[in-house]
């Protein structure tokens, strides 16, 4: 029985994760991510599969972010109708993260449609609708970490703590080719950072003969988690003193509930100069800090000490949970102070341009990226301090402040993942670097050879390999 690793997406680049693993004309996919950048490069790809999705018999999902599940949809839409396993939170929030997806790119398409028919150019249509995203739910079948299960006759699979976000999950395969013990597989997702707000630190990698291991941060060092609540609070009391709005480009699902709860515990701690109003503009939002909530079992134990003790993590003076379009329309009319949390966390689709475009050419106002942003979109350019960038096809000044606070990503930095990386230095036949830009991969590849890996190769799409 031959089997054999077949890289597609998140190859030399951070969205659009999907790899194939094939044992004997059958297919497993890991993960199934939307591609995120450049608006006609990103359209192209992910209106293609290089393959057949009906030919696909079974889906692992390591985690809700939309690079990693947003092309589910769009899978099943074309053939799929295999299970999807993912751990019971990641299911929930998969739920809510397509569905929000699909109204994006149906809200999306009529607007720009309006502009194309204006232009005399033929309309668009989108990724799938929220139809699509509908059918696809139903194949969600929920998994517990460190349970082993079947995925097919011959392969079966563990998922394990990945400390990245709510249901994160690194995952083990062993596969039997009939020849000797099973080849064992890690696919690790995107890996979490001790100390993260709300979430437990991620599980040792388990023992392997072949490692697939992004590689976001291979070469980058970004502040510790604990000091990103003291500069919260620094930017935060500036920004209110001068009179301005801070303006927070937030993943709804996981940066937005450590938002608020860091805002929370500087309330708490009496930490805020003026009460101003928090505005959490984004549905799917509220709708994940529910799911956050039904999951509370899997929170560390800081957060539930005062998730117990203040009765809500996610509830506190002056935070505003704003649910229809009147109400965020309203937003852009109101003075005065105030902190706005709207996605997406890479400032490409929904509410969060809107806000922009209404608040960048004001000095007083401080844009706040809590995340990491991929090349081509919005957030990079706005990290990169482009004094001009372009909002729904128009030209902004970027008058207002731009701050970086990268301690907040939920990816492991250069160092947390050589140190995690590192205990399987002698034993891993081969690692694959994937979900990386070119100069992070590159960096982590030469400091996994230097601790002592025989073989570390950084994945190319389309490139096949076989696992023995």
């Amino acid at each position: 029985m031959k089997a054999r690793v077949r890289f597609y997406g998140a190859t030399e680049e951070v969205t659009g994760s999907m790899h194939l693993v094939e044992i004997d004309g059958r297919t497993i996919a890991l993960d199934c991510g939307m591609f995120q950048g450049k608006r006609a490069e990103s359209n192209a790809k992910n209106h293609t599969f290089p393959f057949e999705p009906a030919r696909i018999d079974a889906v692992l999902l390591s985690h809700s972010h939309i690079d990693h599940c947003g092309r589910l949809p769009l899978l099943a839409a074309r053939g799929f109708n295999g299970p999807i396993y993912a751990t019971p939170p990641t299911c929930d929030l998969t739920d809510l993260l397509l569905a929000d997806s699909a109204h994006i790119q149906e809200e999306d398409t009529i607007y720009w449609n309006k502009k194309r028919v204006k232009r005399g150019d033929a309309p668009i249509t989108p990724l799938y609708t929220m139809d699509d995203a509908e059918r696809t739910v139903p194949l969600l079948r929920p998994q517990r970490l460190n349970e082993p299960f079947e995925v097919l006759p011959g392969v079966s699979a563990m998922f394990y703590e990945a400390g990245h976000m709510l249901g994160s999950a690194g995952m083990k395969l062993d596969i039997d080719t009939g020849a000797g013990p099973p080849v064992r597989l890690v696919y690790t997702g995107d890996i979490g950072r001790p100390n993260m707000p709300i979430l437990r630190d991620p599980a040792p990698l388990p023992d392997c003969d072949y490692l697939l291991c992004e590689s976001t941060y291979g070469g980058r060092m970004t502040a510790r988690p604990q000091d990103m609540r003291d500069e919260l609070g620094k930017i935060i009391n500036a920004t209110i003193d001068h009179g301005g709005k801070v303006i927070i480009p937030s993943f709804a699902v996981g940066r937005t509930q450590v938002i608020v709860y860091y805002f929370h515990l500087l309330l708490h701690e009496e930490r805020i100069h003026t009460r101003v109003p928090v505005y959490i503009d984004s549905p799917l939002a509220v709708k994940a800090t529910e799911v956050f909530k039904k999951h509370s079992e899997d929170f560390d134990s800081e957060a539930s000490e005062f998730n117990h003790l203040t009765g809500s993590l996610f509830d506190c003076d002056g935070c505003q949970y704003v649910q229809n379009v009147e109400q965020s329309k309203a937003l852009h009319e109101q003075s005065g102070p105030m902190i706005i949390v709207s996605a997406s966390g890479m400032c490409e689709a929904g509410r969060i341009l809107h806000h922009l475009k209404n608040n960048i050419e004001d000095p007083r106002n401080t844009i706040l990226i809590v995340g990491y942003q991929a090349a081509h979109t919005l957030g990079r350019r706005l990290v990169e301090k482009q004094k001009r960038v372009r909002i729904f096809g128009e030209m902004y000044e970027v008058r207002a402040k731009v701050k970086v606070l990268n301690g907040f990503s939920a990816h492991a930095n250069a160092a947390e993942l050589a140190d995690t990386t590192a205990p399987l230095a002698g034993t891993v036949k081969r690692a694959f670097l994937i979900h990386g830009e070119p100069d992070q991969a590159q960096a982590l590849a030469d400091t996994m050879r230097q601790r002592g890996y025989p073989d570390v190769h950084i994945a190319a799409s389309g490139e096949t390999f076989e696992i023995n």
